[in-house]
């Protein structure tokens, strides 16, 4: 036998009913505005970074170019002149266009971060960010822009350093000094081996074992080093770094001469620069150097 539900039943149950109604409708309703409003609000709050192309007629208007943040985050030079610096080569300039100043002259195997991107008259432009601690920052003025028919993009995790989480690794670099050559081992077994350039008399690349504690593609390395080298030099994108000691010895491309074979440098472990592309892609921070005589 069924039971009529009494009056106050149905009146509780419509309560409920309606209490649960109101609440979604609420609950939509507020999903909505934030949907409609956030983006409105972003477009607002976001910064956008533009170049200014000033006309030399004066009676034109000034051109205002976006600068488009680009993926990936370097750039390895291929289309320039070799260490001599013979024939062409290519000129980082002040602003996105031929017209503009040359700052520096980029030779091959030089890698550079990427801060953004200018299209401009059918022609890409790459704006390059020296976001590293540099010891000579004066010598920098003002922007570099280098043109992309002549450079390859490169996809890279940028830099990386030791933490405490670090696996062991089976691989390691041997560093001969007598024999100005490297190995590169993983366990037992040869990876590679190539020629290498190490320091020179007065600063010789220390003897020891150590530990890769930093890795990164891009360093613009300068000199005078103040108790190290009195010899000025000034290197923008020196390609695939390995730190393995906190004076800073490291393992890394060398575009700035073609003597390998015989010491060269201020104390670091010189290489080709394709040299030290593969050894840079395979090697891991964490894993031992030995430097030996």
């Amino acid at each position: 036998m069924l039971h009529k539900p009494s009056k106050l039943t149905l009146i509780i149950v419509s309560f409920f009913v309606g209490t649960t109604l109101i609440l979604f409708l609420a609950i939509v309703l507020l999903q909505l505005i934030v949907i409609r409003i956030t983006p409105f609000s972003d477009k607002y709050l976001k910064e956008q970074e533009v170049v200014v192309i000033k006309p030399s007629d004066i009676e034109k208007e000034a051109e205002i170019i976006p600068v488009r943040k680009v993926l990936f985050e370097y750039i390895e030079v291929t289309g320039s002149c070799p260490f001599s610096f013979d024939g062409g080569c290519l000129n980082a300039r002040s602003g996105p266009g031929a017209e503009y100043p040359a700052v520096a002259k980029i030779r091959n195997g030089a890698v550079l971060k990427v801060g953004g991107e200018v299209e401009r008259n059918g022609q890409k432009w790459y704006k390059i960010e020296f976001d590293e601690w540099l010891r000579y920052p004066e010598r920098v003025k003002g922007d570099f822009y280098v043109a992309a028919d002549y450079v390859q993009v490169l996809l890279d995790e940028g830099n990386r350093d030791l933490n405490r989480n670090i696996k062991v690794s089976s691989k390691r670099i041997v560093v001969d000094r007598s024999e100005q050559m490297l190995y590169a081992y993983e366990g037992d077994e040869l990876f590679m081996k190539a020629k290498i350039s190490t320091g020179l008399e007065f600063t010789p690349t220390p003897q020891g074992i150590f530990t890769i504690f930093k890795k990164t593609p891009s360093r613009y390395m300068q000199g005078p080093i103040p108790g190290v080298s009195e010899k000025y030099y000034d290197l923008p994108g020196v390609p695939w770094n390995l730190y393995f000691t906190s004076d800073g010895a490291v393992i890394h491309g060398t575009y700035w001469h073609n003597n390998f074979g015989k010491p060269s440098s201020n104390g670091c472990v010189n290489l080709m620069p394709e040299d030290a592309k593969k050894l840079y892609a395979w090697a891991e921070v964490g894993m031992k150097v030995v430097v030996k005589n």
